[in-house]
């Protein structure tokens, strides 16, 4: 493992040199949504977890073994950016928790096995990869994440220092391409990427190797949900296959935003969804909804407990509030199809169309990994 921190204007790198990135197209950088760019879910709002896997800014889930400890925000605090970057997640721990043995706190990225392919990880021809960001803490110290395969039976944990308190500070570690183990090369997790936030005993191993256990950070690294208040910022993640960290790679906002939605969709609010679609009764009506990228699977719809905003459209000229959707379901990874009731006033063979109000919560369609 090699590791260096230096100042973020111009991001100078081991060998003084700005790396090139011309020989590059597409996708160097593994991560996506690494500037925080992108967030369908919570549209800048305060968001404070309490079930494990919850996704908070794009692709980007909060991982915990107890609820409520830290709240995470698009560009929470509304702090100074680096250069160059217009959006960061912001942390903030909630109270001074002590973390147990078994206990974990993380911010984590799944990367889809077709991403890390290349990589040719479980074999002896593994590539090492180079992983960059850019933090910001109210605390100093030794932090710690880790890169683990889909099952969590290899991991490598990683340390970096965060030297000075409420500074931008770049971070990038080298870390060895695993010559062991399973990683999937399909649409399953290919790897997880994890920043630690706390972490007891269980998880936690010793920074720079390999281990064929289950490792998300390193042994007695800063935890952030320790302090109350205590802040974790960071933007410009990157991973790439390189032994050396090169300029973080910003794609344009609809090529980044596609890549958010295979994972998730979401329709929102005052929204006319999806092709007109026809009534068949007085009390049913039917349709579909376009998806506009091709999804990892099937995605799943969140769950609905108040129809009161959804309406159907009847012929295009009045409006019949829902009672009940009896199936919202995704036949294919590109489209949607709904079949919903009213309690009556439709006419069979009539068009229909499904609305939702300015007031009601979006409809999101999740395929994450």
């Amino acid at each position: 493992m090699s590791l260096y921190v230096d100042g973020i204007n111009g991001l100078t790198f081991p060998d003084g040199s700005a790396q090139p990135t011309s020989g590059y197209t597409g996708f160097r950088n593994r991560i996506i949504n690494g500037a925080m760019v992108i967030d369908q879910r919570n549209s800048g709002a305060s968001l404070t977890p309490t079930v494990d896997n919850t996704y908070t800014v794009d692709r980007w889930a909060a991982r915990l073994s107890q609820a409520s400890k830290y709240s995470v925000q698009q560009n929470a605090g509304s702090v100074t950016l680096p250069v160059g970057y217009s959006n960061y997640l912001g942390v903030t721990s909630l109270s001074a928790y002590s973390v147990a043995t078994g206990d974990y706190f993380l911010l984590q990225q799944r990367i889809e096995g077709y991403n890390i392919s290349d990589l040719a990880w479980g074999t002896a021809a593994a590539k090492s990869v180079t992983l960059s960001f850019l933090v910001y803490s109210s605390l100093t110290g030794s932090f710690g994440g880790s890169i683990q395969n889909s099952t969590a039976t290899r991991s490598y944990p990683f340390s970096y220092t965060v030297s000075a308190a409420n500074t931008w500070t770049a971070i990038a570690v080298t870390i060895t391409g695993d010559t062991a183990g399973t990683w999937l090369t399909n649409n399953g997790i290919g790897l997880n990427l994890s920043f630690n936030l706390g972490t007891g005993a269980t998880y936690s191993g010793t920074a720079g190797a390999w281990a064929a256990t289950n490792y998300v950070s390193t042994t007695g690294s800063v935890s952030v949900v320790g302090t109350s208040g205590s802040t974790f910022y960071i933007t410009g993640v990157q991973l790439e296959k390189a032994g050396t960290a090169t300029p973080f790679e910003y794609r344009q906002f609809t090529t980044e935003l596609a890549l958010c939605q295979r994972y998730c969709f979401v329709i929102p609010k005052a929204t006319y969804m999806g092709n007109v679609g026809q009534a068949y009764s007085t009390t049913r009506a039917q349709g579909s909804i376009p998806l506009p990228v091709t999804m990892r699977v099937a995605p799943a719809l969140t769950a609905i407990t108040d129809y009161t905003g959804f309406n159907i459209y009847n012929n295009l000229a009045s409006t019949i509030q829902l009672t009940a959707f009896i199936a919202i379901v995704s036949a294919y990874t590109n489209s949607m199809f709904w079949d919903a009731t009213v309690a009556s006033g439709l006419t069979g063979g009539n068009a229909a169309l499904l609305q939702q109000s300015p007031t009601n919560v979006p409809l999101i369609l999740s395929a994450e990994l």
